[in-house]
């Protein structure tokens, strides 16, 4: 008997026998991916012969889970990619697409896409994890190397730049070494050692303590601790994000001591129809901002506001769109330079390297003169030639109507590489078509101890005339330290802490009163109120899945089951008594459309949240083919019962 989290040895030396599928079968890219025969396995990429599924610790704790779940990817970025897809709003609705996408690769946004303010939310908070952290930890690379304080390597920089200038032959050797690190990835951590963010200063490039006290995570500008790999960077963006509203809102009302006697107090007050919208908080506090300080109403005499908050508004959905167009972007050149298993290794990087090859071969034989030469002439077509460029886009625009697709980037230079939602779908794929669906994420329970990682401080010998022990004090907690980032304070006691209290009580009170209700609309019939039963929990409920999922239909309490078995793999729901028939079933190659709901309305969640502080269950809504519709609420894992039958099929999705 192997022991738990182990790979059975046997099965690796058993090839599992794969059947030729037809061309037509294999939609994308990340279909065939996710069907072909792979050379590094993992758990789930072993053949499970004709069992339903093979469950590979969906209940069970890390330790019991098999290493690696998928060959080439260790568990913890496995589980990081799927946790930040499940976190990201953009991923709530899908819709089946009728005709292969252009690049490959499904799970694109709509250009159509819904705009909602709570994905406007993720899609800065996928910015700050993506292009932020990014650029500022090639922002501290430049830190180190001006700093001089790793005097070899900025010695051997400055002796290769010195010597191009004076040969006139700098351009050359810049395109060249940027090929050679697409080219040859050891050449990155040799020219640009690795180092924590967090232990960088940068602004002498030297090394400092981390602004949480500890370095507890390497990938993060605070250094937080962390349970899991990637957990501090989330929170990061969380926090970053919350930081601007709370600027945005303070703004707006006009926050400033001189106006504030006495400290404020927040309160809650009912459910959805009588809670405040949190989007007309900052007009009305600029509102009665105005009134105090002897100005006229706005809505009465200022003729601007409408106008301004349609134009605001109706520019949201393209600065979202835009926003996730840069992190796709992002994303995707850093799966071209570092691709994850099991998509290729080398072709997206030759690729890259292949576009920089004409530019190189040019500037060998371009002088700096022709160089200025050819910049001022560009500039001066694209200033004076207006009336020749509408005309050539306008003739583009009748003879080629999708011209500007067929030129984006994903369609050209870096078609075939995924973003992380595309890596990921693609990774459920394979445990799917392996008939071993991935297990969730590990759940994060209590927070992490304020202390550094097992391996903080490690590899960093190339940090050049830094003392051990200011090493040391940099990456451990101490006393100090602990006190100035409020890690071991006490939070004080605010004045009308006891009002709160009896508000939140209040609340609560009326929450339950008001959710205790709607089992008596619900046996009157009312849809709303069966849709609301039993979203509330005390606590996260984890024992679900791969193939049960408790959950409920029209306020019924029963089970969704994914059957792959049958001749038809398909999602079916019964009742709590297993000998009955199910009350439906749709076929997995049936489903259209496929949307997260919340359990309750978001107003309500706000108040629910704060008054009970109890989970509460979402739902999903999915569209057959015909247009018939059906609605599961109080999912336990709504997360992963979405992700597999995203991940089952063969549709080809998009993002709405």
């Amino acid at each position: 008997m192997p022991p738990p989290g182990s790979i059975n040895k046997e099965l690796l030396d058993h090839e599992p026998e794969f059947v030729d599928v037809a061309p037509k079968e294999i939609p994308t890219e990340s279909h065939e991916v996710a069907n072909a025969v792979h050379e590094e396995k993992g758990a789930a990429q072993l053949d499970h012969g004709q069992t339903e599924v093979r469950d590979l610790g969906w209940n069970d704790d890390v330790e019991d889970v098999p290493v690696p779940l998928v060959g080439g990817l260790p568990n913890e970025e496995l589980w990081t990619l799927i946790r930040r897809f499940n976190k990201a709003k953009q991923m709530y609705h899908v819709k089946s697409l009728s005709e292969p996408p252009m690049g490959g690769l499904d799970l694109n946004i709509a250009d159509e896409e819904e705009f909602s303010p709570d994905k406007l939310r993720a899609n800065i908070e996928r910015l700050y994890m993506t292009v932020i952290i990014g650029s500022m930890g090639f922002y501290k690379h430049i830190a180190r190397l001006r700093s001089w304080r790793e005097r070899n390597r900025t010695l051997a920089f400055l002796g290769v730049y010195a010597t191009a200038w004076l040969l006139d032959f700098l351009v050359p050797t810049i395109v060249a070494f940027l090929m050679v690190l697409i080219v040859y990835p050891p050449s990155r951590d040799y020219c640009f050692p690795p180092a924590p963010i967090a232990l960088i200063d940068s602004k002498t490039g030297g090394v400092k303590k981390p602004t949480a006290g500890v370095l507890g995570s390497d990938n993060s500008l605070t250094g937080a601790p962390e349970k899991h790999q990637g957990e501090a960077v989330e929170q990061e963006a969380s926090n970053f994000v919350a930081g601007f509203t709370n600027i945005a809102l303070s703004s707006a009302a006009g926050k400033h001591p001189q106006g504030d006697p006495n400290g404020e107090e927040e309160g809650a007050s009912s459910l959805e129809d009588r809670s405040p919208d949190p989007t007309n908080i900052a007009m009305s506090a600029a509102n009665a901002k105005d009134k105090t300080s002897g100005g006229n109403p706005n809505a009465a005499h200022d003729k601007t506001k409408e106008p301004m908050s349609a134009a605001m508004w109706s520019k949201t959905r393209p600065v979202m769109h835009i926003i996730a167009d840069i992190s796709d972007g992002w994303e995707r050149f850093a799966n071209a330079l570092s691709p994850t298993a099991p998509f290729p290794k080398e072709k997206p990087r030759m690729k890259l390297a292949a576009v920089l090859a004409p530019v190189f071969l040019i500037s060998l034989f371009t002088s700096s003169y022709m160089f200025y030469k050819m910049n001022g002439f560009f500039i001066g077509f694209g200033f004076f030639a207006d009336p020749l460029i509408w005309r050539a886009l306008t003739y583009l625009n009748r003879k080629f109507p999708h011209w500007q697709k067929l030129l984006e980037i994903r369609n050209t230079l870096l078609k075939g590489v995924p973003t992380n939602a595309q890596l990921t779908i693609t990774l459920l794929r394979i445990g799917e078509a392996n008939r071993a669906p991935l297990p969730p994420p590990p759940h994060s329970g209590p927070p992490p101890p304020n202390a550094a990682h097992e391996s903080a401080g490690q590899d960093l010998e190339h940090l050049e005339g830094v003392p051990d022990d200011e090493l040391a004090a940099a990456v451990h907690a101490d006393e100090n330290t602990a006190k100035a980032t409020g890690t071991d304070v006490q939070p004080k006691k605010k004045h009308g802490r006891r009002i709160i209290g009896a508000i939140k009580s209040a609340t609560k009170g009326g929450v339950e009163t008001i959710l205790g209700t709607d089992r008596l609309k619900a046996a009157a019939g009312a849809e709303h109120a069966k849709n609301r039963l039993g979203v509330l929990r005390s606590g996260p409920n984890r024992s679900a899945g791969p193939i049960q999922f408790p959950c409920r239909f029209r306020g019924k309490k029963g089970h969704a089951y994914i059957t792959t078995t049958a001749t038809t793999p398909a999602l079916s729901w019964t009742t709590e008594r297993e000998d009955v028939e199910p009350v439906f079933s749709i076929a997995i190659a049936d489903i259209q459309e496929i949307k997260k709901v919340g359990g309750l309305g978001w107003k309500t969640k706000l108040v629910v949240g704060w008054a009970t502080s109890r989970e509460i269950a979402d739902g999903i809504v999915v569209v057959e083919r015909g247009g018939g519709t059906k609605q599961l609420t109080a999912i336990a894992l709504r997360e992963e019962l979405f992700n597999r039958l995203v991940a089952m099929g063969m549709q080809m999705w998009e993002s709405w």
